[in-house]
């Protein structure tokens, strides 16, 4: 699963997601892609699922780039545990998407297949999402 080999600080402010993204808002490598179009903390565990389904429905044939890296820690207490005593301990990594951000990309297979395969990929995420397709000149 994807999570940063180090960072400045172990733990994070939870935040608020506003805006419409500002990066990664144009497919740039691939020819099919999937656009989110609401905001939304996508965990490691979820771009990895998505991913799985992706590469197992092309068959292994194309390729896939993921445009999206979760960095930011999200803590969590014990169970039962009572209030007070502090921040928890960093559980999972999660990546936040606004919307208007592509979130994977691939290339190399035919466009029902691309359509089936992020389809399948987007079940796996908590997010609306939206397939897009470059546009040939």
């Amino acid at each position: 699963m994807l999570q940063p080999k180090r960072t400045k600080f172990r733990k994070a402010h939870k935040g608020r997601i506003k805006g419409i993204a500002s990066s990664a808002i144009n497919l740039a490598f691939g020819q099919f892609g999937l656009k989110a179009m609401e905001p939304e903390r996508v965990t490691a565990r979820q771009i990895e699922a998505a991913r799985r389904a992706l590469t197992r429905h092309m068959k292994r044939s194309g390729r896939v780039w993921i445009r999206l890296f979760p960095d930011v820690p999200v803590s969590k207490k014990p169970l039962e545990v009572r209030m007070g005593s502090g921040k928890g301990t960093p559980e999972l990594w999660v990546a936040r998407v606004k919307p208007g951000r592509i979130l994977f990309e691939i290339d190399g297979v035919t466009i029902q297949v691309a359509k089936e395969a992020l389809a399948l990929a987007a079940a796996k995420l908590p997010i609306k999402t939206r397939f897009v397709e470059r546009i040939s000149e």
